[in-house]
């Protein structure tokens, strides 16, 4: 047996809020899925050290006063369990859920690139790094350094500074040219504007770029390339993050169209597949602002409140501009594709280097003369990775999604029975 939903929401970040809050005056049976405790995604994340924008807590409290909306936290998607059915599975249980409609709010993960060094203690991505921190990862007294592109550098740079840490470079790797344009047209969106002034430090550089991480058992110290000179600066901790990379595993497992690397969608948020929609960073990345029209209009959309979610799109279209000015000023050099050395790890998870996969045709090849991308993250940090430095297609996600325990697994053998045809009462022939 399985649970059944008329609307369900994978993803409980900006996107998935505002899209439950969207359907949830429909009156619809609504399940919002999120592998967090508490709703937020990454950028409202929850923690010790985590200070909450109003907008979240506001968005928080109407959904817990939503009698209709059923929250699972801690929850992750398992496989899929047949047509418009999912296996779940949270800290106390695996179940089978059966939907209606999905709408798929899955987010995006940071682009790490590798370089000599990247695997010492020490070293995360800027997300990460902030993650950790708003968690009560201690960094007072530390000196940092932030490399990489977008303004996810500014504002990670922040986090740790306001726990403490002594903040020795951010490194953008995108040109003076390029930061100062996207600078000069922020007048068009004033809180953006305004977000940049109260974020920049005075230790930013545009045109740099991390070279190596140093260091023999943890980080020591870091390499930069600064315009035409080489830097090093000493330093316990290391973040480079080079911009965000749709999370699109389950809408392709469905059979969700891509476009670019993320969701294809339409006017609507709807997907190429019937009945399942998207919003937020897995249809590309735009900020918590396009997010929050994007799955409001899937939300309205899915439930069949059209003219409610029509009167969105002008919202949508505005942070739409902005997420595209953003995405060509912070376009990554190409330059980046040659810091990885032949002894560079690429898999970190099957310590895979750079010289045993260079030349190679494909993931396929790839996997069978190296075991590339076949690690615990199967292939979710160095598929990116190798889709920048090779041009190859990641791979395509295969069942389990996650972790799993055997018990939760043993549920797609009850959903398999569930849908064979009942053939007891068949009538033989003679």
């Amino acid at each position: 047996m399985s649970d059944a939903v008329d609307l369900l929401i994978i993803g409980a970040g900006p996107a998935g809020m505002a899209a439950a809050l969207a359907a949830a005056p429909s009156g619809a049976r609504i399940a919002l899925l999120d592998d967090n405790p508490l709703p937020g995604g990454q950028i409202w994340r929850d923690g010790p050290h985590a200070e909450l924008p109003p907008k979240a807590r506001e968005m928080r409290a109407r959904l817990d006063a939503c009698a209709n909306v059923r929250r699972h936290a801690g929850c992750k998607v398992i496989a899929l369990a047949g047509p418009k059915r999912l296996l779940l599975e949270d800290a106390e249980r695996g179940w089978l859920l059966a939907y209606d409609k999905l709408i798929l709010c899955t987010g995006a993960r940071e682009l790490l690139l590798p370089f000599p060094g990247w695997t010492l203690p020490g070293v995360t991505g800027a997300g990460g790094l902030q993650a950790l921190i708003k968690g009560g990862l201690p960094v007072d007294g530390e000196r940092l350094v932030i490399a990489g592109s977008g303004p996810l550098l500014l504002a990670s740079a922040a986090t740790a500074k306001a726990r403490g840490a002594r903040l020795g470079r951010i490194a953008e790797q995108a040109s003076l040219g390029a930061v100062g344009r996207f600078a000069s047209a922020l007048w068009a969106w004033p809180n953006k504007a305004w977000q940049a002034l109260e974020l920049f430090d005075a230790t930013y550089r545009t045109g740099s770029h991390v070279l190596a991480a140093l260091g023999s058992e943890r980080l020591e110290g870091v390499r930069l390339q600064v315009g035409k000179r080489v830097e090093e600066i000493a330093c316990e901790r290391l973040a480079c993050g080079f911009g965000l990379v749709p999370n699109t595993q389950i809408g392709e497992a469905l059979g969700c169209a891509l476009s670019d690397g993320a969701i294809r969608v339409d006017a609507w948020q709807a997907s190429s597949l019937a009945d399942h929609y998207a919003a937020g960073e897995c249809t590309g990345f735009g900020g918590s602002e396009l997010a929050l029209a994007e799955g409001a209009i899937a939300g309205h959309a899915a439930v069949g409140m059209l003219a409610e979610a029509r009167a969105l799109w002008p919202q949508r279209q505005r942070w739409q501009g902005f997420a595209d000015h953003l995405n060509r000023a912070f376009a990554l050099d190409p330059a980046l594709r040659r810091l990885a050395q032949p002894d560079t790890l690429v898999c970190r998870c099957e310590d895979v280097p750079l010289s045993a996969i260079g030349g190679r045709r494909g993931w396929t090849e790839a996997k069978l003369s190296s075991r590339c991308g076949m690690g615990a993250c199967q292939g979710r940090v160095c598929g990116s990775a190798a889709q920048f430095l090779f041009g190859w297609q990641p791979p395509a996600p295969r069942p389990p999604f996650s972790p799993a325990r055997i018990s939760t697994l043993a549920k797609l053998a009850d959903a398999a029975e569930s849908q064979a045809p009942d053939l007891s009462s068949a009538r033989t022939p003679g």
